[in-house]
């Protein structure tokens, strides 16, 4: 194991820097660096000699020009057990580089705030992809460092073994190294991509490039003979399974991120205490309440309680010993939330068929940093923006004679709320605060509301009164009719139907009160 005797540090991300390079130094490690990394370090009187003190020349053309030189890629690149490399090396005073540690240009960042063309491009960095790649290239004799996170370990390990690093760690190294350029090429790619020859934006870059981190191995797919991993896109914001903290139970599969996705895409719908049971991604019940997270979820159970055993829960307020007496009662796979109190962990915990329930956390008030909806099919991928579309429920035009009253516009907006997260083609029947029956993933409009009134009869609800939302247009008023003999009272819905009319008559003819959203929510 080959020590390291000489460092070229040169970073844009200075988080640690100083901390890892004062180590460094009491090391014995020697450090040459450039610009603003050598004048920080100066600042914290840390020995550093400067790039243009190695090379003889001095960095010019406002730093465009400064490491792109023999005496530092040769320093970089030369093989220490090859004779003829080492003997080139003496020949043209080259002295060798052991450590690299390099960050590029905040590219992503200055183009995320909006810069001009001219910024961004200044932010393409050379010089550090460059060293990078020499150093990764050469890892059986150099480590690279391109993540502040490593500065513990390697300091750790130099002083462990006696001012070297492991073959093991300069390989996880350079894996790293090379993940780390390929994602800062390919944001500098999508960018640039995304503009015309006018370099104004459009809609959609011609090429798309993204990196996933993987988050952990999963035992398997959708089902057993599928392998399966889940990955991270590395978006820092948005409220997120790949941000959960999984505090108690068995390892989640790959059925299980899905259903917990859809639990917090659905619980986030709403600010009031909030609680839905997800079966295979759809929301089988869901309710309101103004009294506390317990009640909310009892209506929620009472939604369907039968669909409800192996489901998935997810709340949007912290979760008290009441609430999780209510949970202990019934076989969970999830429950997802912002938080579980002591108490309630405790209750979660108290008996050994409790402990293979998964408690996920997760903070919900992250903010929401965009990013697309993928969908993979076969030799190709489709991109969208997520489905962030909403309506103010009050807002929407009112078709029928009769004008929904207060609680039904409650009961509305409620619907539409739920109706968007459930698989097309669907209905939802809902109180102001209780989903009643759910009809999700037909091929016929009407054969989801058949299914979501027979739901709502089987577990005993009275969808007297009731409101009931679809997530697309009725094609015909068969939909409505057999809506207004289950009892709703009011529908909301997109419109745009070339058979609005004879819908919206038989919305009259009952006596119902129907909204267009203008607005659809098809799932696939």
């Amino acid at each position: 194991m080959a020590k390291v005797q000489r460092a070229l540090i040169s970073v844009s991300d200075k988080s640690g820097i100083v901390e890892f390079s004062r180590r460094l130094s009491e090391l014995g490690i020697e450090i040459i660096s450039t610009g603003g990394t050598a004048a920080l370090l100066r600042q914290n009187r840390i020995a550093v000699k400067d790039v243009s003190e190695v090379t003889g020349f001095p960095e010019m053309m406002d730093g465009r020009v400064k490491t792109l030189h023999p005496k530092i890629h040769g320093g970089i690149l030369a093989l220490r057990d090859q004779p003829e490399h080492l003997a080139q090396m003496k020949g043209h005073g080259i002295l060798p580089i052991d450590l690299v540690v390099v960050n590029l240009y905040p590219f992503e960042a200055t183009a995320a705030r909006g810069a001009s063309f001219a910024e961004i491009v200044e932010q393409i960095d050379i010089g550090g992809p460059s060293m990078v790649r020499a150093a990764a290239k050469n890892h059986e004799h150099v480590a690279v460092v391109v993540d502040p996170a490593d500065y513990g370990l390697v300091l750790a390990e130099l002083r462990d073994q006696g001012g070297g690093l492991s073959a093991a760690t300069r390989f996880r190294l350079m894996c790293k190294a090379f993940q780390h350029t390929a994602h800062y090429d390919g944001v500098i790619s999508n960018y640039l991509d995304s503009l015309d020859e006018n370099k104004k934006p459009t809609r959609w870059s011609r090429t798309l490039n993204f990196q996933f981190k993987k988050i952990q191995d999963l035992r398997y797919g959708e089902n057993p003979h599928q392998q399966a991993a889940f990955y991270s896109s590395g978006e820092s914001g948005g409220v997120s399974v790949a941000h959960a903290k999984q505090i108690q139970g068995k390892e989640l599969s790959f059925n299980n991120i899905l259903d917990a996705d859809a639990a917090l895409g659905t619980v986030l719908e709403f600010s009031e205490t909030a609680s839905v049971v997800i079966k295979h991604t759809n929301p089988c019940g869901a309710a309101l309440s103004k009294k506390s997270l317990a009640d909310a979820f009892r209506k929620a159970r009472a939604s369907d309680p039968v669909s409800i055993f192996g489901g998935v829960i997810g709340l949007n307020r912290p979760v008290d010993e009441e609430t999780a007496s209510e949970l202990k009662e019934i076989f969970l796979e999830i429950v997802i939330a912002p938080s579980f109190t002591p108490e309630a962990r405790a209750v979660l915990s108290s008996a050994k068929r409790l402990l293979n329930i998964r408690l996920l956390e997760v903070d919900m008030g992250r903010k929401d940093e965009g990013g697309y909806d993928l969908r993979r099919v076969k030799g190709g991928v489709l991109v969208q923006d997520w489905d962030r579309g909403t309506v103010d429920v009050r807002s929407c035009k009112v078709v029928t004679k009769r004008q929904p009253a207060e609680e039904e516009y409650e009961a509305l907006d409620f619907a539409w709320r739920i109706g968007r997260h459930v698989k097309s083609n669907a209905i939802v029947f809902t109180s102001r605060d209780q989903v009643l029956g759910v009809g999700a993933g037909q091929m016929s409009r009407v054969d989801s509301a058949k299914i979501a009134v027979m739901r709502s009869q089987t577990h005993g609800l009275d969808l007297r009164g009731s409101a009931v939302a679809s997530d697309a247009f009725y094609p015909f008023r068969d939909g409505v009719d057999a809506a207004a003999e289950a009892g709703a009272k009011a529908v909301i819905q997109p419109g745009g139907s070339i058979k609005d009319a004879e819908v919206i008559a038989a919305a009259d003819e009952h006596d119902m009160a129907m909204v267009f959203t203008g607005m659809r929510h098809f799932r696939h």
